[in-house]
């Protein structure tokens, strides 16, 4: 199916092109572009130029470019621009404008992902479902995924995230929100913030997106709420969701072998909803992720059906059973939290972990928590206070700032301490035991999936009384 004549792409971006072209898809990376699509030529860490011939020899319908490349034709299919990410924006603008659907736009501190995912699954059987890929939510990620929206979406999903100040509200009225959800403040990017209220204020700026009659989905377990209630639009309807005495309220939560059973209250209205996945914080996510759906127009019932079907990704909390080579009857459970980390999201796995069943100990592999600024030893340091720790037999840390927290342990609980991940990699196995439950998590940039890796080769080794046996000869 068509996304883009060179018509509609020219009318949109007041670019111009030599050729005319239709193109199914947008791609900013050769190495997933499919034949039809539209390469984006963007400069982040090489230039986009460098690799347009590479992508139309792939296949690509055509290349959204700022000047003809070394080694392509001038008479390719080519959509010349001032500036590409300029011209990615206005597209991405357009394809917000021809939708007539629905759209919900999600940003907070911790648990966007898992959100969107969450009303991804919830939305998906009730109408044409569009969303952010992996975490697509910065400068040109939100861009990118309005730009590959069909025009026949009836529900969009869109991701926002930050880095530093001013970064969300330019981005929430690219994507012109019907539903805005924060889905919690904490600290998180501090070193670009003076504190957590100017985190707080960066996160409610995704209601600037919010025309007159939007709706707002926001944290109410949080210091910063006020911050929050402050900045809401004069015609915008905040709903409040948390444990308290919320219009959107989580009640009981009860935890079983990778599922649970909570009750929640929606305006009113008392459900039981049911995750395949452990944890407070997914069950929290989950009743906002409900509210949004319910503003967007969703059926209810419909919905808590589909968020039955949902389950944690890889990297964001997702469980494994292991077999370990040496115990057919106890396997390694692990809890792959490896792709992002911050102290409110680092709290609340290890709440996680002491909750875990476990036949044997249960281990933490923790990475550093990033952009934290000059507070980021302190907030390592004072996770060896947290309750949780109390339950977990080993940390193991990775990297300079989790240093202070390896420092601040008691003697009983200090693990290894090593600079990087690789580091680790070898010896996984002789730290892990049969029953054994095992936590990792750290932000992205400390590589702890080569550890994940790790604890994965375990069931493909043969035992070690296997190996003791052979003649080794």
């Amino acid at each position: 199916m068509t996304l883009w004549t060179a018509a509609e792409a020219v009318a949109a971006t007041g670019g111009t092109t030599p050729s005319d072209w239709a193109v199914t898809g947008v791609s900013i990376d050769t190495r997933t572009l499919a034949p039809g699509d539209l390469f984006v030529a963007l400069t982040a860490a090489r230039d986009g130029h460098d690799f347009v011939a590479q992508a139309l020899e792939k296949g690509a319908g055509a290349a959204l470019v700022s000047r003809i490349p070394e080694g392509v034709s001038s008479d390719a299919p080519l959509l010349l621009v001032e500036d590409v990410q300029a011209g990615l924006e206005a597209l991405g603008i357009a394809g917000r404008a021809r939708m007539a659907g629905r759209v919900a736009a999600i940003t907070g501190s911790a648990g966007k992902t898992s959100t969107k995912e969450m009303l991804v699954a919830i939305l998906s059987d009730q109408g044409r479902t569009h969303a952010s890929v992996a975490s697509y939510n910065n400068h040109w990620g939100v861009p990118l995924t309005l730009a590959r929206m069909p025009r026949d979406t009836e529900f969009a999903v869109i991701e926002i995230g930050m880095n530093h100040p001013g970064e969300i509200a330019p981005l929430a009225r690219m994507a012109r929100p019907h539903v805005a959800m924060v889905t919690t403040v904490a600290a998180a990017h501090l070193e670009a913030f003076d504190n957590v209220a100017g985190i707080a204020r960066e996160k409610a700026s995704i209601m600037d997106g919010l025309s007159s009659g939007g709706v707002a989905i926001l944290i109410g377990d949080v210091p910063t709420a006020d911050v929050l209630a402050k900045a809401v639009p004069d015609g915008v309807t905040a709903q409040w969701f948390g444990t308290g005495p919320h219009a959107l309220r989580l009640g009981a939560v009860r935890e079983g072998d990778a599922v649970l059973d909570a009750d929640v209250t929606l305006n009113g209205a008392s459900e039981t909803m049911t995750l395949h996945a452990n944890g407070a914080h997914f069950a929290m996510n989950a009743l906002g992720a409900l509210a949004v759906a319910d503003a967007l127009g969703a059926d209810r019932q419909a919905s808590l059906a589909g968020l039955a079907r949902w389950s944690p990704v890889g990297g964001r909390g997702a469980r494994e059973q292991i077999a370990h080579p040496d115990s057919p009857d106890l396997s390694i459970l692990l809890i792959d939290d490896s792709y992002n980390a911050n102290p409110a999201s680092m709290a609340v796995s290890l709440d996680v972990l002491a909750a875990a069943p476990c036949a044997g100990r249960r281990l933490a592999f923790l990475g550093d928590m990033k952009e934290l600024g000059p507070q980021g030893p302190d907030l390592h340091a004072v996770l060896a206070d947290h309750p949780a720790m109390k339950a977990i037999a080993h940390i193991h840390c990775i990297g300079p700032l989790m240093q202070a927290l390896h420092d601040a342990l008691p003697e009983a609980r200090k693990g290894l301490w090593r600079e990087e991940a690789g580091a680790f990699v070898d010896g996984v196995p002789a730290l892990i035991q049969p029953g054994d439950t095992v936590l990792v998590k750290g932000s992205l940039s400390m590589g702890l999936a080569r550890i994940v890796d790790a604890i994965r080769k375990i069931g493909e080794a043969p035992a070690t009384s296997a190996l003791a046996t052979q003649d080794p000869s």
